[in-house]
């Protein structure tokens, strides 16, 4: 407790008392959803709460069937589903935790042809219009809340959050921008927060005074025609009046254009906003968004920012995150890096949520790491993401693991991801990862470019090929020249480039290389201040829903981001993060062409067609992002060992640091 004393301090509740200030935050995993959905949501959550987390908070559950997000969506409505629950309660008081259920009706923003809202007015991230409730209909689903909450007791919950913000139902209720209703619901913010206070009122009343209660409170909803701060806090008041144990803090809606939980958001970036509500009510409150280690976490308590912390993804990346931060073994946390990539893209997209960093996230009983019966001696050719991954969880199971790297430094792709504005926490899984290697005595050979002579000679048992990728070439009269560069060139090599470029490319690396080189002052641009200027966040909270017009730096440079397909840049970029990245660079006022044909360069003049048009474009440099081919050192070898192949040495094709370092954990689980 000594490092983070504030962290880790008790909080009495008065009727029971959380062993420390760590929330785990509620997230749609889609367990629930799954075939032996319960069974495995049991093996999740325990082992979180053997993590030692002070409470945790399941993935939202809807109180009826108008309610859930999309079709085949969890509901808690009678005892059956009830009792499908008790054996994920049973399991984490098993391990002496504590666990929420979170109720969650997701009114315009559901995904089916039955949702309702309190008025119907269509959401814009949703293809379905939304019919809107009759009072009557208002009055039952208030008792459906209330009956969600009592099967949750039933169930063994130890509580429930009601989730109030992100621009669920209740939210829409709130706001005047999406109830436009007559009747007692609508019209004056007093009628517009009686649906959110009758709920927490009724739900108190039926459940007594010795089960927890968190509501999620819109703080800062960053849409037109929001929640002015002085409404925020006069529901605040309200709500902690009607019986709620918590409030948990709420950051902009789902439709907002206001990145809220992306890596470039700064850390802790929106806990000033829960600051604002301490001492204005007396119940505990709960800093969200952007926590991801404990250092972060202990000095958002100790600034009287929150009460507690609420952390959600960083629990994918890490089961035993407060263990380690009580044991003092911080460096060995597995950080979560806010990619996004298989947790929120997975639920968005209907498929179980798991963690690039860790596979084994909502696969406990499918990917584990036992101890091996027969200690062998194995090579991992690279000491990229799948490389280090791989020789971690051999060593870990108690192989005898070396791990060769041709460069001066381990991380390989990650080395270039981290030097993006907005992505510096990949350095954290570069951090974690040669923290395991040392914890687990791998022989970390640096500046050693593997051989087929070498290896057979150590007569390894097994040998990993993950030497990954490299850039891939494409020519047009002129692309020899020295000006012409590759991502590795300028992201690895640091070379200098001009103030106009032209980038070939433009997929995840074309968008990453065109952050980087637009981007004059990174620093400035992360500091949070810098960050709420950037896309439009009034800290001032003068306007309603602290929303401004976004205010970002110019770009450093003259950029072209050329791409040969036809349609929009960008679109197959993740779900929930490629809106962030083609805003990011609307914003810098990057030139973007698509059906490219690339003729020739002279040094200064690049001639393309786009949408068979002729253009001549003036500029410095040409940087090369057209995909990445296969790097295989072993594609020849003959030794006397099994070999394995993982990550961009198995198949460049679609390569990302996720399926990598899936492949890397499921082969190195087996071997």
């Amino acid at each position: 407790m000594a490092n983070y004393p504030n962290l880790l301090k008790p909080l009495d509740l008065g009727f029971t008392t959380l062993k420390n200030r760590v929330i785990m935050g509620s997230m749609h995993t889609m367990l629930e959803e799954t075939p032996n959905g319960h069974a495995l949501s049991a093996a999740f959550y325990a082992e979180r709460a053997r993590g030692q987390v002070g409470l945790i908070v399941t993935g939202g559950i809807a109180p009826n069937l108008a309610g859930v997000v999309g079709h085949g969506g969890a509901t808690m409505m009678t005892k059956e589903e009830a009792s499908q629950h008790q054996v994920i309660t049973d399991a984490v008081h098993l391990e002496g935790g504590k666990i929420c259920m979170q109720i969650l009706h997701a009114g315009r923003y559901a995904y089916t042809d039955a949702l309702v809202a309190p008025s119907a007015i269509q959401a814009p991230i949703n293809m379905f219009k939304p019919k809107a409730l009759t009072s009557e209909e208002v009055e039952q689903t208030i008792e459906d809340y209330v009956n969600c909450a009592l099967m949750a007791k039933l169930a063994g919950y130890d509580g429930v959050e009601v989730m109030g913000s992100e621009g669920y139902l209740i939210n829409q209720f709130i706001v005047a921008h999406t109830n436009h209703r007559t009747d007692e619901w609508g019209g004056s913010y007093e009628n517009r927060i009686k649906f959110p206070i009758d709920i927490i009122r009724r739900i108190r009343e039926a459940v007594g005074p010795d089960f927890i209660l968190i509501y999620r409170l819109s703080m800062l909803d960053l849409i037109p025609d929001g929640s002015t701060w002085e409404e925020v806090v006069h529901l605040a008041k309200a709500i902690e009046k009607a019986g709620a144990t918590i409030i948990n803090t709420g950051i902009g809606w789902h439709e907002a254009r206001v990145p809220t939980i992306g890596s470039m958001v700064p850390r802790k970036g929106f806990a000033w906003v829960t600051k604002r509500l301490m001492g204005k009510v007396s119940i505990p409150l709960v800093a969200t968004n952007r926590i991801n280690t404990p250092e972060i976490a202990e000095s958002v308590i100790s600034e009287q920012c929150a009460d507690l912390v609420s952390m959600a993804r960083p629990f994918l990346a890490d089961s035993q995150f407060v263990l380690k931060a009580q044991e003092g073994k911080s460096q060995e946390i597995n950080t979560c890096i806010a990619c996004n990539q298989a947790c929120l893209d997975h639920t968005f997209n209907m498929k179980r949520c798991s963690c690039i960093v860790n596979p084994r996230a909502c696969h406990e009983t499918e990917i584990n790491y036992t101890q091996t019966k027969q200690k062998k001696a194995i090579a991992v050719i690279g000491g990229g993401p799948a490389g280090m991954a791989a020789a971690t969880i051999a060593a870990e199971r108690g192989h005898q693991v070396t791990l060769y790297e041709a460069t001066d430094r381990l991380g390989g792709q990650f080395n270039m991801a981290m030097a993006i504005p907005g992505k510096e926490d990949y350095a954290e899984t570069i951090r974690y990862f040669s923290t395991m290697l040392n914890k687990y005595d791998v022989e970390v050979l640096l500046n050693t470019p593997a051989t087929e002579e070498i290896v057979d000679q150590a007569r390894y048992d097994d040998v990993i090929i993950a030497s990954g990728v490299t850039p891939r070439v494409i020519t047009f009269d002129g692309s020899d020249r020295p000006e012409v560069l590759n991502y590795r060139d300028v992201l690895w090599h640091k070379k200098p480039v001009g103030d106009r470029v032209a980038i070939v490319g433009a997929g995840g690396i074309g968008f990453d290389v065109a952050e980087y080189l637009a981007e004059d002052n990174p620093a400035i641009a992360e500091t949070i201040v810098g960050y709420m200027k950037e896309w439009g966040v009034d800290m001032d909270y003068n306007d309603k829903g602290g929303y401004a017009a976004p205010n970002p730096s110019p770009s450093a440079r003259e950029i072209y981001l050329l791409k040969r397909s036809s349609g929009k840049h960008g679109k197959n970029l993740g779900k929930t993060t490629g809106w962030i990245h083609r805003a990011s660079l609307k914003h810098k006022k990057v030139n973007m062409l698509s059906s490219c044909e690339y003729l020739s360069f002279d040094g200064s003049v690049f001639k393309i067609k786009s949408n068979d048009t002729e253009q001549s474009i003036e500029v410095d440099n040409i940087i090369i992002c057209a995909g990445q081919e296969m790097h295989n050192v072993a594609y020849y070898w003959n030794i006397d060992a099994n070999l394995h192949m993982i990550g961009g040495a198995k198949d460049a094709a679609g390569l990302d640091a996720k399926r990598a370092i899936k492949e890397a954990a499921l082969l190195a689980a087996e071997l």
